[in-house]
């Protein structure tokens, strides 16, 4: 058993946890709890590198039976609050590789769509987006250099699982790779304020772009024009705008249900 802070895995996991920097140069970020790491046991069981337990989550039968087939640590209570980015933690934390995936394969489908955020920051948005992205079928998420880090523990928790199902990728040339996008035959739709066009009103078919901007500032002036429509959502009251994730999911879900009336 693992019962000092001063073990150098147990520095490891706090480094993963609060450093987006040292995630990126290890390739790592850490889970927290049952149910996230049953998703990553089901669905991308290669990517776990280590697993550490306390002797109360193992003393549940439904618990330990999860780990059967897994190699885990045993640590203290006290190491395991040391690991643990909650304040209430739930006896199990793990290091999980961080994803690839071929986007240029993906980018050869027919009927796909795609969202773009640019500069979001909101850890809890980013989560929402992405479990909405899994629901509405969409194919990938693509996401500005500057946008909040997918495997900061607030996104990885928020997306309930969806990190593992849901391909995505950083781009350090966002707007170059609108631009690649649009020459593979993509539309891109714009959610501004400006905007000529009501959301529901696109088909969306073939190759879609849903292009959402920073919680603050929207879009850039330069992202917008790199847009081929500028799509705005109907408001009454005073609002100016919705919640970026609330905004992304009408998107996105429009969308489904277009490309679903049409098969």
């Amino acid at each position: 058993m693992i019962s000092s802070t001063a073990n150098p895995r147990v520095k490891n996991i706090t480094l993963l946890q609060k450093k987006g920097k040292e995630r990126k140069n290890q390739g790592l970020f850490v889970i927290e709890g049952r149910k996230l790491l049953q998703e990553v046991l089901r669905d991308a069981p290669e990517a776990i590198r280590e697993v550490f337990v306390t002797e109360e989550y193992l003393s549940v039968p439904a618990q330990k039976e999860v780990l059967e087939d897994v190699t885990y640590e045993v640590v203290s209570e006290n190491v395991m609050k040391a690991m643990a980015e909650t304040m209430e933690p739930q006896g199990v934390v793990a290091t999980v590789q961080i994803p690839r995936y071929d986007f240029d394969a993906l980018l050869k489908k027919e009927e796909a769509t795609w969202i773009a955020l640019e500069d979001l920051r909101d850890p809890g948005n980013l989560g929402t987006i992405l479990r909405t992205a899994e629901a509405a079928g969409v194919t990938g998420v693509i996401l500005s250099g500057n946008s909040v880090d997918m495997y900061n523990p607030k996104v990885v928790r928020a997306t309930m699982g969806a990190i593992f199902r849901v391909p995505h990728m950083y781009t350090e040339d966002f707007l170059g790779t609108l631009e690649e996008l649009k020459q593979k035959g993509a539309c891109i739709y714009a959610a501004h304020l400006s905007g000529t066009r009501y959301y529901d009103e696109p088909e969306y078919n073939g190759r879609t772009v849903i292009l959402i901007g920073n919680e603050a500032n929207g879009l850039t002036e330069d992202a917008a024009k790199a847009a081929n429509c500028l799509v705005k959502i109907p408001m009454e009251g005073k609002s100016e705008s919705l919640n970026a994730a609330v905004a992304t999911s009408l998107f996105v879900y429009e969308a489904y249900r277009k490309r679903r009336n049409r098969k």
